[in-house]
């Protein structure tokens, strides 16, 4: 019976440990070994900045967000735009050719053949000129002053990429849409605790900066912002959040939609670790090791976790029925039939109240992380993207 307990204990600890543990476990060791804090100053002389769009039939959005880049408040001459488009097949290419011809700071920079966000960034970087590059979605729409409060951290050498505040539009009434925003808050708070401890673990494609010269061709089947920073961090640079550096995007309209992101996005990012973890040192880049296992790989095996947790428990009570393992036993039911509850109502179109799609979106981003490592194991590589907007 102990190695059931043990087990399950085990189990418990690795599924409250990346929401419960890890956060207040960085205030501790940040404190107690001191951090990283980054100091930020406006530079006498405001960097050259490529920005970068990657972009896949966004004719819907895609003027609006060069004219919000346009709109940025940079100097005047230290901007240039670059889209990279994916062999889309709308209006894009000829919105943003409309929109060169106007401005002399616009290039449309096309993949004839349809190979994925990587592919285009690793020919796009070649026409950028900027001593810094900035990366965006097409449908993220940066505040004002976003371009400036990425750049600031770069007069610190240490510093190797920026990441920004990607925030969800909160004009949406979608269990989907509030589901992901009380998620994204729970993330943006851990990554200003890991700058602060040592480097933030990833990059957001939706806002992003790094110094030109720390970008190298990535794999077409790589995951741009979780790769890049990985080469970055590998080289002694570290990676910091500036929450001030906001923009705004949508997020999925429905849980289906936001299922298929998940996989995807743990699929490649599960085959950046397993590629390049032979990169880093367990001495030299302890601190990031730290933050990637407790952030990352050990929630894209919550699920498989879950199901350990619940198989010992039920061994447990079937050796030798205790008080606290039945009430275990019945805690883990009852969460799992709430969440099939929230599945239900899901695909028959029902409101769900919170009680419901939190454990629902909890184990659906679960199931998601794990078949996207599945998918990896059978050879499944996923290199190229939808975006999860309502088309109109």
């Amino acid at each position: 019976m102990e190695i059931f307990v043990y087990i399950f204990w085990i189990s418990v600890f690795l599924l409250v440990y990346p929401y419960l543990i890890y956060p207040p476990l960085l205030m501790v060791l940040t404190r107690l070994f001191g951090g990283k804090e980054a100091v930020a100053e406006d530079p006498k002389e405001w960097p050259n900045v490529s920005f970068i769009i990657s972009a896949y039939n966004e004719e819907a959005v895609i003027q609006e967000k060069i004219e919000n880049t346009l709109s940025l408040d940079y100097p005047e001459g230290k901007l240039d735009i670059i889209v990279i488009s994916d062999a889309s097949s709308d209006r894009t290419d000829e919105i943003v050719n409309e929109m060169a011809d106007k401005h002399g700071n616009i290039k449309l920079v096309r993949q004839e053949e349809r190979k994925g966000k990587s592919a285009g960034l690793n020919h796009g970087i070649k026409e950028t000129t900027g001593d810094v590059i900035v990366f965006s979605d097409a449908n993220a729409m940066f505040n004002n002053d976003a371009i400036k409060e990425l750049t600031r951290y770069f007069s610190n050498p240490d510093i190797g990429y920026v990441i920004g505040a990607a925030l969800y539009n909160e004009n949406k009434d979608s269990e989907a849409t509030e589901s992901e925003g009380l998620y994204w808050k729970f993330e943006l708070f851990v990554k200003e605790l890991e700058s602060k401890f040592y480097s933030v673990v990833g990059g957001d494609g939706a806002i992003y900066a790094t110094r030109k010269g720390l970008f190298w061709d990535l794999k077409d089947d790589d995951i741009n912002d979780f790769v890049n920073p990985l080469q970055i961090v590998s080289k002694g640079y570290r990676g910091i959040i500036n929450p001030k550096a906001i923009c705004y995007e949508d997020a999925a309209e429905n849980f289906d939609k936001e299922f298929g992101r998940k996989r995807r996005i743990v699929n490649r990012s599960w085959r950046a670790v397993t590629r390049y973890l032979s990169w880093f040192s367990p001495i030299q880049h302890f601190k990031f090791l730290f933050e990637l296992f407790s952030h990352k790989v050990i929630r894209w095996y919550s699920l498989l976790i879950m199901v350990i947790t619940l198989l010992s428990n039920v061994a447990i009570l079937l050796i030798q029925p205790t008080p606290l393992y039945v009430v275990t036993l019945l805690g883990q039911i009852a969460f799992i039939i709430t969440a099939l509850i929230g599945a239900n109502l899901d695909a028959r179109n029902k409101p769900m109240p919170k009680l419901v799609y939190l454990p629902y979106y909890f184990c659906f981003v679960n199931l998601a992380g794990i078949l996207g490592i599945i998918d990896q194991f059978r050879g499944i590589r996923h290199a190229t993207w939808e975006h999860v907007r309502e088309t109109q």
